[in-house]
């Protein structure tokens, strides 16, 4: 090796690190980063794979990975070793008998067994890697909810099992390594199990995906089935002949629905305790035999008016009904001989909850009969008046919100249209007319005009204070 000049010391001790260390690359340890790398590529080879104890099965036989999927022999073999259940081991494998039905999870391992000897029974652990042996508990979970159906009247089910999310993956995962292409997953197997289960012992039931009459809900963990009774629906039309009868319940003032201790309402809970509502529905709930009912109406009339013709068009919801095949007629004949003097239903019949939607979106128009008085009126000629009546038929009015409505609907400003002014009559100083108006028309704002609110008005073309006495919707003009 060349010395170095000995004027040259002073230089290569004022070398710093990284010019020495190109000092020793030259003389060959440069090459020691290849080395390395060779030696740790070469250790990787002879590293022994990591397994736990899961590689064994009960015989400590060591489980093969790599096993082929399901139908291949040795992929049912596989399985079998993991400890599949005979649900689970006719549902992935894919074999099919002569009536082209999944074959029965028996049949599989016996074949099994008999290819392989070495095959045992004793293979066959506590819990099945792939439902955890839920498909033991399907008689237990059709059982509680036929329980829960009994005495409901049931035509269709909607059902839903809740699982746990792990549980669904773990066995996913599984399944679509070993078990055949298109195997039915955990889930779908199972509500599959527990539907052909409820209809061995239930042939009348059906189970669907909507409108069902009954809806069930599993928990898979603690096997409760919560039954949910879905409500029934009658569409009608209804007359009424009283005044002073609310068309819903009409919660207490003093207490405001409670009922607790109220001297006003006797502890009912209600304003009044005759309603459209409970004259109608209460007789149906009780012959359905269901918890509670909800009115919904094409609109309503006000408390003191009667309302004839045809009938206002409803639909009456019976909630939770134990009894659902019942004829509509029949329904009609009890509900009209209980309340006669009060009400009187037509037209009834069964009907979707869409209908409820339909009858309250209508705008159809209507037609009434109303009575009022002239007040302090001055000398008015009869003909003058109903000249000026007539003179309203066809024309559109403005009306604000009325005073009386103002506490629960919005403040706004409405135009509505008077079809036609069909009879005016008068006797001394009350008028009685007869008109048909587009929805939502307030008649006796029509007349008394609410300080100015409507325009124009009886009140303001007569020139004459108008003090309502009674209204009556004489028909709803809907094609149903």
């Amino acid at each position: 090796m060349r010395k170095l000049p000995k004027d040259d010391s002073e230089d290569t001790e004022s070398f710093d690190e990284e010019d020495q260390w190109q000092l020793y690359a030259s003389s060959g340890f440069g090459n020691s980063i290849f080395l390395s790398e060779e030696k740790s590529s070469a250790s990787n080879e002879t590293e022994q794979e990591w397994f736990d104890g899961d590689d064994f099965d009960n015989d400590n036989q060591a489980l093969n990975w790599d096993a082929p999927p399901c139908p291949t022999p040795l992929g049912i073999s596989h399985v079998i070793k993991m400890g599949i259940c005979d649900y689970c081991l006719s549902r992935i494998c894919g074999l099919r008998n002569e009536d082209n039905n999944p074959k029965s999870g028996s049949e599989i391992r016996k074949q099994a067994l008999d290819r392989d000897n070495e095959l045992s029974l004793s293979s066959k652990q506590e819990l099945c890697p792939f439902c955890e042996n839920l498909f033991d508990d399907i008689g237990n979970i059709s059982q509680r909810v036929l329980e829960g159906l009994e005495g409901i009247e049931v035509n269709t089910i909607q059902f839903g099992i809740h699982m746990p999310k792990d549980l669904i993956q773990e066995e996913d995962r599984i399944r679509t390594r070993y078990g055949a292409q298109g195997s039915l997953p955990l889930k779908s197997a199972l509500v599959e199990g527990i539907h052909s289960d409820i209809k061995s012992a239930n042939k009348q039931i059906t189970f669907v995906k909507e409108r069902p009459n009954v809806m069930v809900l599993v928990d898979a963990l603690t096997l409760r089935a919560d039954i949910d009774i879905r409500p029934t629906y009658l569409y009608g039309r209804y007359k009424k002949f009283e005044r002073g009868i609310p068309q819903t319940r009409w919660p207490c003032r003093a207490c405001r629905g409670r009922g607790n201790h109220c001297t006003a309402c006797n502890e009912t809970g209600l304003q009044y305790q005759d309603s459209v509502q409970d004259l109608i529905g209460e007789p149906i709930r009780e012959v359905l035999k269901g918890s509670d009912t909800s009115f919904h109406g094409m609109g309503r009339e006000d408390i003191d008016v009667r309302c004839l013709g045809e009938g206002r068009p409803f639909v009456i919801e019976i909630k939770r009904p134990e009894l659902r095949n019942y004829s509509p007629e029949k329904l009609q004949t009890i509900v009209n001989s209980k309340t006669k003097e009060f009400v009187e239903v037509s037209e009834l019949q069964w009907c979707e909850k869409k209908r409820i939607v339909e009858v309250k979106e209508s705008r159809s128009e209507k037609s009434y009969t109303i009575r009022f008085k002239l007040i302090d009126s001055p000398e008015i000629n009869f003909d003058d008046i109903k000249e000026a009546i007539n003179n309203l038929s066809g024309q559109e009015i403005e009306q604000q919100t009325p005073k009386r409505v103002s506490h629960r609907r919005s403040d706004i400003k409405r135009t509505r249209k008077i079809i036609s002014i069909n009879e005016i009559l008068s006797e001394g100083d009350e008028i009685q007319i007869s008109l048909r108006c587009e929805a939502g028309t307030y008649v006796k704002e029509l007349i008394h005009s609410d300080d100015g609110r409507t325009q124009p008005s009886i009140s303001g073309i007569i020139g004459c204070k108008c003090e309502v006495i009674w209204l009556d919707v004489s028909d709803i003009h809907y094609d149903s």
